[in-house]
């Protein structure tokens, strides 16, 4: 099989690549690309029914587009992506053929085929039980099959990667370690067997429930279970967005982490701790016990979240030891001011990594708190919380990554250059705007999940502060803007995939500026040599700092609900 494997070398990387690993590359991130403009319509309905003043959809509509924005959001575009992101971090970055490539393509299919029958489901209107499915609440069987085959697939795209991975050192494709990325990649693949294995031992047996197979479902079970699933798939994400952090560095600056060894080991806590984040969903059940929320919200939490720290120092560390490495050494931000921030896969990047961390990583910390956890859970704070994560977080991302890889893999020159250089701060912003606001109307007690705010046809009144249907609003607004960014990038993406100028067969791209050393960076390992970085650390202070005061705050108004005199 490996005489039959056919490769072209890239003449930007000079990285070797199997044309089949570059075909699935291609069709997963099309497909990702597709379901990430379907969910996010399906997000702006939802954000405008949530507006008060606009109030868009009636109740059957939103349950039905709140349904459908989750599932293609948080499972089909990000797992679709990450698909093409495990084929390019082990078959291109190793320079290796890709092992079984007829299982790939199936698990391709069944990924899409799983995909359209789930949204078929919730399009019909008789499945509105939103991203988590409690039961008692059933939808039809075909939402839950949809789901289980997605999962499958997605399943057996991880065994390629594996797969591929033992091909590349059996055939001595690379030297030494892995690298970094890859070691990435590699994480989120061991965390997606531990999710999709939760997944299918507790929606397989909802699948028999809704046939009528199966009388009764425990909704504590169910939820513990499908917990293991639905957060654990966020932390598939954040593995593979760091991964892809430590990829664009490479890739636009030539930058090698801080310490080889400790990034790898941060990535390892992850695998360790980070599935256990998913307790701060079950902090107000009463059928945990004491000693398991507290383990979990204390000693867990903290190894996972210095896990991110590490990644959150070394990435912008690394980049810059890079510029400083150039030259640019005046003062304690010129690298910074001078980095390249109308090249959209770096500004995309540095925005992911600053919103992650102040937006997603602090606002997840306070939630895991249990006492904290008891006033927030149920509000609207707890979505404003993971789109910090999964979308200031993860899409941008792949939103960034993708503008270097229509080049580099698609072979195609960019279009609209002035549009992809203000997509990701229109898009940035955007979504930082719907997380800050989320997270400002559920402190105000503003409930997750509700169709009206207001409401209206309660039969006894209700009114939340004047200031939380300002926040509503505002988060209105910043919907509006992040669906605008969302749409920049489908324009951009869609028309420089099937309408941009063809790159010659030894024709480097112009834009984005990949630099020479950026092979090197992404396919060997090693450390940063001049660890000079006053600028790094200046940043992570500020981020302490805003870590102390925004946990204060969040004691204060917990304090307030204390029956102390």
């Amino acid at each position: 099989m490996a005489k039959t494997a056919e490769f072209r070398t890239c003449p930007t990387t000079g990285l070797k690549v199997d044309l089949t690993a570059e075909r699935l590359i291609k069709a997963n991130a099309v497909v990702a690309v597709v379901f990430l403009a379907i969910g996010g319509l399906f997000g702006l309905l939802v954000a405008l029914t949530r507006w008060p003043a606009v109030h868009f959809l009636p109740a059957d509509w939103f349950y039905l587009a709140l349904t459908a924005h989750g599932f293609d959001v948080l499972l089909v575009w990000i797992i679709f992506f990450e698909m093409a992101v495990l084929y390019f971090a082990s078959a291109v970055l190793l320079g290796s053929r890709l092992a079984g490539p007829k299982f790939a393509w199936a698990g391709f299919v069944l990924m899409l085929v799983g995909a359209l029958i789930t949204n078929v489901a919730v399009l019909r209107g008789q499945s509105s039980v939103m991203f988590t499915s409690y039961v008692p609440m059933m939808a039809e069987p075909s939402f839950y099959l949809g789901i289980i085959l997605f999962a499958v697939g997605a399943l057996i795209g991880v065994f390629v990667f594996f797969g591929t991975l033992v091909v590349a050192k059996q055939e001595k494709t690379y030297e030494g370690s892995i690298p970094l990325v890859t070691f990435g990649a590699l994480t989120a693949a061991i965390i997606a067997v531990f999710t999709i294995a939760s997944g299918a031992i507790i929606l397989i047996p909802t699948l028999l429930w809704s046939l009528g197979f199966i009388s009764y479902i425990d909704p504590l079970l169910y939820k513990t279970i499908w917990w293991g699933m639905g957060h654990s798939s966020q932390q598939i994400n954040v593995a593979a967005h760091v991964a892809v952090w430590y990829a664009i560095a490479a890739m636009v600056f030539g930058a090698k982490p801080l310490s080889e060894k400790v990034s790898r080991m941060a990535f390892l806590m992850y695998i360790l701790f980070l599935q256990l984040a998913s307790a701060h969903h079950l902090l107000v059940e009463p059928g945990m016990s004491s000693e398991w929320k507290i383990f979990n919200t204390s000693y867990a939490m903290y190894l996972a979240v210095l896990g991110s720290m590490v990644h959150g120092m070394t990435v912008p560390g690394s980049i810059e030891a890079a510029q400083r490495a150039r030259g640019l050494t005046k003062g304690m931000f010129e690298w910074l001011r001078k980095a390249p921030w109308s090249n959209p896969a770096f500004a995309g990047m540095f925005m992911s990594l600053v919103f992650f961390g102040f937006i997603g990583g602090i606002s997840g910390v306070v939630m895991g708190t249990e006492q904290i956890n008891l006033i927030m859970h149920n509000t609207i704070y707890v979505p404003g919380h993971f789109h910090g994560t999964v979308v200031a977080g993860t899409t941008l991302a792949f939103m960034s990554i993708t503008y270097l890889l229509v080049p580099l893999i698609f072979r195609r020159e960019l279009m609209f250059k002035k549009l992809a250089q203000w997509q990701p701060y229109v898009f940035g912003i955007g979504v930082a705007g719907i997380s800050m606001f989320m997270m400002g109307a559920g402190t105000l007690g503003v409930a997750r999940r509700q169709w009206d705010m207001t409401f209206a046809d309660a039969q006894l009144p209700f009114d939340y502060p004047s200031a939380a249907f300002l926040m509503m609003g505002l988060n209105g607004m910043a919907a509006v803007m992040a669906a605008v960014g969302g749409l920049m990038f489908i324009v951009v993406v869609v028309g420089s995939v099937f309408f941009g100028r063809k790159l010659g067969i030894d024709e480097k791209p112009s834009y984005p500026e990949v630099p020479p050393q950026a092979s090197e960076s992404l396919s060997h390992y090693g450390s940063a040599e001049k660890l000079h970085i006053p600028g790094t650390v200046m940043l992570v202070s500020i981020f302490f700092i805003a870590f102390v005061l925004y946990y204060f705050v969040n004691w204060k108004y917990l304090s307030e609900v204390w029956p102390l005199s």
